[in-house]
C-alpha cells in the first residue's frame, strides 16, 4: 500500500504525508522523536525543527522510525507544544507554577512554595474527559516542599483540534486555578498532656515527645507545654490559657476514651471550644476529636497518637496547619482509604492511607 494511502487510515490531525526516513534528507522534523534506554533514560534524541542529515538516517531508524511525518497544519489544527504551553499557562493557581519550555508536548508543574497541594478534582476530571489532553496531579492534600512536582500535563496525539484547546482553556479559566499551594498559616502551637499518671511522674511521657516531633517536621514551633491531671475543669483553664498565651492551635493528648477517668473531651468542651466533632472512620483514630475556639483549632488526640507512627492526625494537621476549616462532613470523608494496613515498615505518605 502506498504511504499516502496509509495517511488515509491513520486519521492523523495536520499528517499530510509519510515520508521514508531514507527520503527525508533536509526535512525538518515536526515533533520531538524520543529515546528510551531501560533503565537509564527517556528524553528526545532529535529535538522538534530538527533538520534530518545523512548521518541520522541509521539511528532514527534504530528508534523506530522508518518514516517521517510531514505536517500540513489547518486553522483548527494545534500542534501538542503549543497545546502544552497553553496548559501551563492556565492550570497555574497560587503557589503553583509551570516550566514553559515544553519538551516532547509535556509541561510540568511544580510547587512555589512550602504547603498543602489542592487540585479542583471535578474540573480535572472533565478536562481528561476531553480525550486528546490530560493532566496528572499528585493526590490532593499531600504535603509539598518547594520545588517539588505536583503535576504533568499534554496533548496526547501529536496534533489536536483547536475546539478541543478552546474547551480545556474554558474549563481551566472558570477552575479559579485548576492546581494550587495553600502555605501554612499556624506557626505556632501549643500541647497539653491529659492523665494523672503522666502528670505525678508514675509514667514516662511518651506523647509529648511524638507531638513536638510531629510538628516540628511541619515547621510549627511549641510555644506551650502544660501537662495537667484528668481534672476537667483544669483541663479547660490550661487550653484557655494556651490560647491567651499566642498558640494558633492546641493538641490535647490522651483521655478520649470512654473510661470513667477520661475527660479530656469534657475538658475541651469547658474549655469554650465550639464546633465539636468527636469520632473519625479512621483507623488508628477513631477517638478523635476536632473543635474551635474561634480561630483556633483544638484537637484531641486518642492514645493511638503516642505509639502509631501514622495516625488521622497525619491526615488532619496538615490540612488545619494551611487554614482548613475541618468539620463532620470533611471528617466523614476520610472513610474511604481511611484504613491503614499498619505495614511492618511505614512509608507513609508513600501509601495508601488517606488517598
Amino acid at each position: 500500500m502506498a504511504f499516502d494511502s496509509v495517511v488515509e487510515h491513520l486519521s492523523i490531525p495536520g499528517v499530510k504525508r509519510l515520508v521514508p526516513v531514507e527520503e527525508a534528507v533536509g526535512m525538518v522534523l515536526p515533533h520531538d522523536i524520543t529515546e528510551i534506554v531501560p533503565g537509564k533514560k527517556k528524553g528526545p534524541a532529535f529535538k522538534k525543527g530538527h533538520v534530518i542529515r545523512p548521518e541520522d538516517v541509521s539511528r532514527l531508524k534504530d528508534l523506530g522510525k522508518f518514516n517521517i511525518y510531514c505536517l500540513e497544519l489547518g486553522p483548527e489544527d494545534v500542534h501538542e507544544n503549543e497545546a502544552g504551553l497553553v496548559l501551563g499557562q492556565l492550570a497555574c493557581g497560587p503557589g503553583v507554577e509551570a516550566d514553559l519550555k515544553i519538551t516532547e508536548g509535556k509541561v510540568a508543574f511544580k510547587a512555589a512554595t512550602d504547603g498543602l497541594f489542592k487540585v479542583n478534582k471535578d474540573t480535572l476530571y472533565e478536562i481528561n474527559l476531553l480525550g486528546d489532553i490530560m493532566i496528572s496531579t499528585m493526590h490532593c492534600n499531600s504535603v509539598v516542599s518547594k520545588g517539588d512536582s505536583v503535576a504533568a500535563g499534554r496533548a496526547i496525539p501529536l496534533v489536536i483540534k483547536r475546539d478541543v484547546l478552546r474547551r480545556a482553556e474554558e474549563l481551566l479559566e472558570g477552575s479559579g486555578g485548576l492546581l494550587r499551594i495553600e502555605p501554612w498559616r499556624v506557626s505556632r502551637g501549643a500541647i497539653v498532656v491529659t492523665g494523672r499518671e503522666v502528670y505525678e511522674g508514675r509514667i514516662k511521657d511518651a506523647f509529648g515527645p511524638a507531638m513536638i516531633k510531629k510538628l516540628d517536621s511541619l515547621g510549627v514551633e511549641v510555644i506551650f507545654f502544660e501537662k495537667v491531671p484528668d481534672d476537667a475543669a483544669l483541663i479547660g483553664i490550661t487550653i484557655k490559657k494556651a490560647v491567651e498565651y499566642g498558640a494558633q492551635l492546641v493538641l490535647c493528648t490522651g483521655g478520649m476514651s470512654v473510661d470513667p477517668d477520661d475527660v479530656t473531651r469534657k475538658g475541651i468542651a469547658l474549655s469554650g471550644a465550639t464546633g465539636i466533632t468527636y469520632g473519625s472512620p479512621v483507623l488508628p483514630g477513631a477517638m478523635f476529636l476536632v473543635s474551635y475556639m474561634g480561630d483556633v483549632p483544638v484537637l484531641g488526640i486518642p492514645a493511638c497518637g503516642m505509639y502509631f507512627r501514622t495516625t488521622v492526625l497525619d491526615l488532619v494537621l496538615p490540612r488545619v496547619l494551611a487554614g482548613e476549616k475541618i468539620g463532620r462532613k470533611e471528617i466523614a470523608e476520610m472513610g474511604h482509604g481511611g484504613f491503614c494496613l499498619s505495614c511492618k515498615k511505614c512509608h507513609y505518605p508513600v501509601c495508601p492511607f488517606g488517598k
